[in-house]
């Protein structure tokens, strides 16, 4: 099988196929040097073919399986929104152009939750609806996300992993709120800005993401508290590898400052396992 991962990170679509025990030629567009350490540290065959802008440079033989999770700064709700009017989130139409170009027999497109009159236009120029699967089935970690393909997806079993089932506390995230008698008054910057400590209640993680205070550990339940009244940490790099369903220390050849970057910039390695398991490999 040949595979064609755009936007290919730290190659968890890779990790995905090598737990199927597919036997596969590994095409990979990336353009970060860390995130290609990674891949290459741990599957050195892998053919790195650099920006996907230059796709119709690319000299590829016929491509069964195309992936990707295009840059999803601009959808995300925690961002601005800016949609395809942020550099980032234009890359999707990359995506689309390399599905017509290089003509794959499967595709499979990941991204964030979006308003619906984004993932609307997504939608037109795939030709296939998405399906929404939360990482919380098969790991400790809140993680709502999109994918089109055109292949039957199915909702994968919940594997009822919890936090505490590896992580010694209990999962919250650091915020940062302007309130008034306990409403939020975001938008009035007269307000002095504070940090609070947020714990959640079902023994899950917040999504992993690019930024530490996402996801911290507590001893105890923490509703809502000034940081400076809290005790906490933030997770360690092999604890988000293993929210993410990563093996332990997959990323540990690149910086730790990296390491953070990398995995929540990742796939949770088991959806995308449990996604792909629906093809005829």
């Amino acid at each position: 099988m040949n595979v064609l991962s755009l936007f290919d990170g730290i190659s968890c679509g890779q990790l995905a196929l090598h737990k199927l025990g597919v036997n596969y030629k590994y095409f990979a567009s990336e353009i970060s040097i860390d995130a290609m350490t990674v891949t290459q540290h741990h599957f050195p065959d892998t053919i790195q073919l650099g920006d996907i802008r230059n796709y119709h440079n690319f000299n590829l033989p016929k491509i069964d399986l195309l992936i990707g999770g295009s840059p999803c700064q601009g959808f995300s709700f925690a961002g601005k929104e800016l949609n395809f009017k942020d550099e980032r989130s234009k890359l999707f139409f990359e995506f689309v152009e390399c599905v017509a170009f290089f003509k794959p027999t499967y595709f499979m497109l990941e991204n964030v939750i979006m308003r619906s009159a984004y993932s609307d236009i997504i939608t037109k120029y795939l030709g296939v609806e998405p399906v929404c699967i939360n990482s919380a089935l098969v790991s400790a970690q809140n993680r709502n996300r999109l994918y089109w393909a055109n292949f039957p997806i199915s909702q994968p079993n919940d594997k009822s992993i919890l936090f505490t089932d590896k992580i010694n506390g209990i999962p919250g995230r650091m915020v940062g709120r302007r309130i008034v008698d306990g409403k939020r008054k975001d938008l009035n910057k007269s307000i002095p800005y504070r940090q609070y400590i947020e714990c959640r209640s079902d023994n899950k993680s917040n999504c992993v993401t690019t930024v530490l205070k996402d996801i911290v550990v507590t001893n105890t339940f923490i509703e809502r508290e000034l940081i400076e009244n809290c005790e906490y940490r933030y997770a360690a790099a092999h604890e988000l590898e293993w929210l993410q369903t990563i093996p332990e220390n997959y990323t540990a050849v690149i910086k730790k400052s990296k390491r953070v970057d990398a995995i929540g910039n990742a796939w949770t390695v088991d959806v995308i396992t449990h996604i792909l398991s629906h093809l005829p490999l």
